[in-house]
Order: C-alpha cells, then structure tokens, then sequence
C-alpha cells in the first residue's frame, strides 16, 4: 500500500529526495511492463545472454568479467553481500535479488524474482521519481537516489534510501540497492525536533511557526479547497518582567510553561469540529503567536482571543508562588492571496503595540486606516530632519488685532510643511514628531530666525507704521536641548530686531511648573526684553500661583472658552452662549489686569465674540473674523493699508 509523498523527486540525485510510504507485498507479481512490446516472463529480457545458473537457482548478475573472480565468486558476492541488492532488467521487473533484499523487505529473495521492482520500494508514488526511474531504465539517465517510508510486513515503519544505476550497456539492466536509513532517520527527526521547539513550553519555536505559516501562505495551500483565509493571534504577557525581576527566572520559566498549557487548551477548543487546530507558538521572550489556518473570519480569531484572556486571567499557581498575569493581544485577519509571512507579521506586531497603548489586558484588532494614519506618521517622522535642510518649511502669519480700535498689534508666526508627498501640513501633523525625535531643536531655530528678520523687514519696509511684534511658538525640548538664551540673543543681532518686538509662546503644562533651567531661561529672555506669553492658557495645570513669579508678560485664553461666548454661527444662524464661560474669561482677565498682564483671545470668529470680549476688557483677539493664516506680503498689504488710515 502506498503512502504519500513528502516532497517531489528530482530526476537525479535527490538531495532532499521525495519521501513515500508502502506496504511491502513480497507476493508475486508480473504485470505491467514499462516499455512497449517488452516481454514480461521472469528471467533474462529478450535478446539478452542468459546467466549460467547457481546451485540455488538464481542468475549470476550480468557483466561477469572473462578474468579475475570466477562467476561462482561473485555470484556468492551478489547474494551474501550486507548490502540489500538487485538486478533489474529493463522492463522493470526483478531478475535476481540477494538474501539482505529479502531480509530487508520481509520476504524470501527467490519470491522476489520477476516482481516489478518498481512497486517494492515504491517508485511510481510521484511523477517526478517516476520519471527519472524510467529514464534509468532506458539508460538515458546517470542514476536515481531517493528516500523511501515503507510498511513492513511485521508492522513497523522502515525508512530506505534506494539508488538505482544502470550496468554495462550490453547487460540492458540496471542494479537496485537499498539502504536502511531508519535509525538515522530517526535520530533526525530528534534533532529537528530539539531545533524546532522551545525547551521551556516544548511549544513550536519562531523557526517551526514560520516555516508553517509560509507554508500556509504558498498558493497551492489554498487554492485547492479552504477559505483561501488567514489569521493570527499575537500576543505578549503584560507585566512578565516583573515576575522575573522579583521572583525570578526560575518561576518565570514556569509561568511560561503554564501559559503555553492554557494556550494549547483554547487553541484545543477552538478546533473542535473544525477542520484544523490553531497552531501554538512560542517566538520568544514573552511572545506567542497562536496560527489560525483556512480562518473563517475575524469573528472567529475575536472569539480565540477573548477566550485567551479569559484563561490568563485566573492566577497561576507555580509551586507555591500565585501570580497573576494579563495579556494584550495583536489580531489580525485577511485573505492569504497577496500575503506575505512579513507583512502579516508587522500588522500583528503593529496591533499588539496598539493593544498596549490602549491599556493593556484586552485584544485589538488590525485597522487598516489606523495603520495608514501610522505610516504616515513613520514617513513624516523619518524625513523631518532633511526637510529642514531642503526648505520644505514655511512660515504664515496671522494677526493679532487689537480689541478697542482694530489696529494690528503683531502677528503670530505658524509654520507650514509643504510636503512633496502629502502637501501642505498644518502643525499638529508634525510638530509633536519633532518633539519626539528631538529635530524641534533645528526646526524651532530656522522658525524663530526667519520669522525675526521678516518683522524687522516689515519695519524697514513701513518705517511710518507702528511696529508690530511677532509671536513665535516655543517647545519646552528647545529649553532643554538648546541653549535658547543664546540663539534668541545671536538672532535678534543678526536681523536688527528690537527684543521688545520678539514674543515666545510656551503652553501652558510647559511653563506651569517650571524649575531649574527653564525658569533661569524664562528670566533671562525676559530680562533681554522679550515677551513671554503663556498659550492655551485655561486648559492645563491653571496653577495660578506661578503667575506671581514667572516672567510672563501675556496670557492667551484657549479657544474652547472663546468659543462660548459664540451668540451665531458664521451663517447667521443663533447660538446659546455657555454663561459659565462668560463668567471665567472675564475672572481670568481682571486677575491677568491686576497681575500686569495683557490678555488675547484665541479663535474669534464673530462678531458678537469680539464685542462681548471688547466689553469685559480683553485686550487682543485672534482668529478668523480678522484674519486667516496668510503669507508674508498680505501682513505687508496690512501694514500699507494702516498707514494710508493715519495719513
């Protein structure tokens, strides 16, 4: 009986040679000849010189030299020899066999005279073997090596390595050998088992998982039948180090071992009555990725992954010591066609992160316009520092207007990514990057020198309009990471710009609470004669108690109270104003009053907002009911037309 193949055979030497299974049938059998017109009776092919006869009946193999050993001696040779042999003629049928032969497949090696070698130790089982066994045959090949698993008579599995080379061209046969390779086989499958799983949970290592799930991947995996569907469940344990840091690795070797259990009893579960079991890696570390092959969707990898946590949520009990333990999980579900083991493996690594930030002890599941939002992210991220040198950035301006006559007071600097790939970006799509990747340093230096010389130009260019100051936004990194005092005393002397006309804006969480070097940077900036503006203030710590000491000279209120003081939209349609707003906006600008400071409100756009900040004493406002962020030469047009106003 037939097994089935492990690999295709190449038509020579096999160096990873096809793997088959058989029973072995020592009965006799004389059918099927391999080429046409061929006799296929026992003994000697036609046209051949038949072999003197042994004692015993059996031929002397073919091709006995004239000198040296006499036929007698060899004959002994062929059928005492260790190695398990036999002559095989052209039509493929067995024309002598020694005793190792017979022993070798359970059998007498007189019965094994005549039989179709072929299906002895398995041949036909795959075309590509098949084949090359032909071409031997016909001698139109060197020689065939394969690995054969066959069934022997008495039950248990035999593995051989069978080669078949052809003898001298007159003899029209070919000699078949066959090794027993069965403990060496074995031995092996040991060591490939000992590098394909993990000694600690004796799970399937990142070796074994990914060799399946490219596997999986191939296009003959699901084309055939299935769903043609992919998922994975990729998980780390939450807090693990810990458990090795306090009770060490010992005990955290076992939580392993007992985490990979409880992993293999839902993946145990979730096969039941399907098709296959989901395979239960360990990939190291704290990481196990649980393969779901031919998924039937993300409903069923979102029901393998709660019950994962469900299981992991019951302390475990490791030999005295019970610890508990979370995990958050990575899911991922999609169609193999056009899947790589990598890009699989990057989405579930990017789900699992995203699982963490999301707290932890839960499960996510992949979201492509999320991870679209990341890549973009990570391309911005990696191109900001060369950005700056290629001088993607830009600067627009918007006024600062003030509230009693409407004159422009200053403008505040925004700064602009005019991206080759995305367009033109706003702040929030890449500021904070640069404050992460520390490139605020560069970029908040070539902000804070362009926007000086362009105040001080709009001062040479409008020598009759009052100077307007312009605002500039600070990070706290550049406090940090950069000697401020220095650039901002170095870049006023280059531009010509007097301090006075120099605002910073630090946010609110920035400045409440500053201590050491940014205070000291604050004070010296200030006693330079540069404005210090809190922005966003009202919504961060509101510790008032720093107003008294820090050396700020402005307040900007957040938008969010601007906003309430809204009586209609910008279609004229009526909105109820929020009181409370009201009531803080005007506490805030009297304390700011009795403090020295002057106040500007953020984000007017109506009218009614203007007029109502007007009445409680707000002193500056910004925002779209004057202007719209708007480039260098329309703050110029500004300026021309305020002192046309004045002459």
């Amino acid at each position: 009986m037939s097994g089935t193949s492990e690999g295709p055979a190449p038509a020579a030497d096999l160096v990873r040679p096809a793997v088959t299974e058989r029973h072995i049938d020592p009965s006799p059998r004389t059918s099927r000849g391999l080429t046409s017109g061929t006799s296929v009776t026992p003994g000697a092919p036609p046209g051949t010189s038949v072999p003197p006869e042994s004692p015993s009946g059996a031929s002397v193999p073919a091709g006995t030299p004239s000198d040296g050993a006499s036929p007698r001696a060899l004959e002994a040779a062929f059928t005492t020899a260790p190695l398990a042999m036999a002559v095989v003629g052209r039509d493929g049928l067995v024309v002598t066999a020694n005793e190792s032969l017979g022993a070798l497949l359970g059998s007498d090696s007189a019965v094994l005279v005549g039989q179709i070698a072929s299906d002895l130790v398995d041949l036909a089982s795959d075309a590509r073997t098949w084949h090359a066994y032909r071409e031997v045959l016909r001698g139109r090949q060197a020689r065939l090596r394969c690995t054969r698993r066959l069934k022997h008579p008495e039950g248990h599995t035999l593995w051989v390595q069978v080669t078949v080379a052809p003898l001298p061209a007159q003899e029209r046969a070919v000699l078949l050998s066959v090794s027993d390779i069965s403990a060496r086989h074995e031995l092996q499958a040991r060591l490939r088992h000992l590098q394909m799983h993990d000694a600690v949970t004796r799970l399937p290592n990142r070796t074994l998982f990914f060799e399946r799930l490219t596997a999986a991947l191939e296009a003959e995996a699901y084309e055939e039948g299935g769903t043609g569907r992919i998922g994975l469940c990729y998980l780390d344990l939450d807090g693990f180090k810990a458990v090795n840091d306090t009770l060490g690795h010992r005990v955290g070797d076992r939580l392993l071992a007992a985490v990979a259990e409880r992993l293999t009893r839902c993946a145990e579960e979730a096969g039941f009555a399907r098709a296959s079991t989901p395979l239960v890696a360990r990939l190291g570390g704290d990481e196990f990725a649980l393969l779901v092959e031919d998924s039937t969707g993300t409903e069923q990898l979102a029901d393998l992954a709660e019950s994962v946590l469900t299981s992991l949520r019951a302390p475990f009990d490791l030999t005295g010591q019970r610890v508990s333990v979370s995990a958050s999980i990575g899911v991922v579900e999609r169609r193999a066609a056009g899947t790589s083991a990598t890009m699989l493996m990057q989405a579930a690594d990017t789900t699992l992160y995203w699982a963490k930030a999301d707290g932890k002890g839960r499960w996510t599941l992949f979201d492509p316009e999320r991870n679209a939002h990341r890549m973009t992210r990570q391309a911005l991220s990696s191109t900001l520092r060369a950005a700056v040198e290629r001088g993607e950035f830009t600067l627009e301006y918007q006024p600062l207007v003030g509230m009693e006559d409407g004159g422009v007071r200053g403008v505040e600097a925004l700064v602009r990514w005019n991206h080759p790939q995305f367009g033109m970006l706003t702040p929030n799509r890449f500021i904070g990057l640069a404050e992460e990747d520390g490139s605020i340093v560069q970029l908040g230096r070539w902000v804070l020198a362009t926007a000086c010389h362009q105040a001080r130009r709009w001062q040479l260019d409008h020598p009759d309009a009052v100077p307007i100051f312009v605002s500039v936004n600070v990070a706290v990194r550049q406090v940090w990471d950069s000697d401020l005092v220095a650039d901002v005393a170095e870049i006023l002397a280059e531009s010509g710009l007097p301090p006075h006309l120099l605002q910073l804006e630090l946010t609110e969480s920035a400045v409440m609470g500053s201590a050491g070097r940014p205070l000291q940077a604050l004070q010296a900036l200030s006693d330079m004669g540069v404005r210090i503006a809190i922005d966003d203030f009202g919504t961060g710590y509101s510790n008032l108690a720093y107003l008294s000491r820090l050396p700020v000279s402005v307040l900007k209120l957040d938008g969010a109270f601007v906003r309430g003081f809204q009586y209609e939209n910008s279609d004229g349609t009526d909105v109820h104003p929020n009181p409370a707003d009201e009531v803080i906006v005007e506490a805030l600008i009297q304390l700011a009053h009795r403090l020295g400071l002057t106040v500007t409100a953020e984000c007017v756009e109506t009218a009614s907002q203007a007029s109502r900040l007007r009445g409680i004493g707000c002193d500056t406002g910004q925002g779209w009911l004057y202007s719209r962020p708007v480039a260098a030469d329309r703050i110029s047009v500004l300026l021309e037309a305020a002192t046309c106003g004045q002459t």
